[in-house]
């Protein structure tokens, strides 16, 4: 399976991106979910996961409120709303495949680049 994530970009802050991560090779509708980032010089930390209906999302602190993940399984795509942009949301974006509990991934897409600008 290949996770291929987009809409990436340069945004002011307080401005808004949507991020998409298309599955291809294999279905998604029965996996949780999740999106990571990677800012420069930091570790690659959690930003939201979400459960196989969809109905349970879980988000770190600092996106909450802001951020909003959701998928369509029909179009086996995984999404990440984002308001209020902030610099400090300024990251490489990562989409992933999590088990079937926790945070932990089975396997990583590409990232997308969020640069937020103040």
């Amino acid at each position: 399976v290949q996770l291929q994530a987009s809409g990436g970009g340069l945004v002011q802050a307080g401005g808004s991106l949507r991020l998409s991560c298309a599955a291809s090779g294999r279905t998604l509708s029965s996996s949780r979910m999740g999106w990571f980032r990677q800012a420069p010089g930091k570790d690659r930390e959690f930003v939201a996961s979400i459960s196989v209906s969809g109905g349970s999302t879980a988000y770190v602190d600092s996106v909450k409120g802001r951020f909003t993940i959701s998928r369509d399984n029909a179009k086996n795509t995984v999404y990440l709303q984002m308001h209020s942009l902030k610099p400090e949301d300024t990251a490489v974006y990562y989409c992933a495949k999590l088990r079937s509990s926790g945070r932990q991934v089975d396997y990583w897409g590409q990232g997308t680049l969020v640069t937020v600008s103040s």
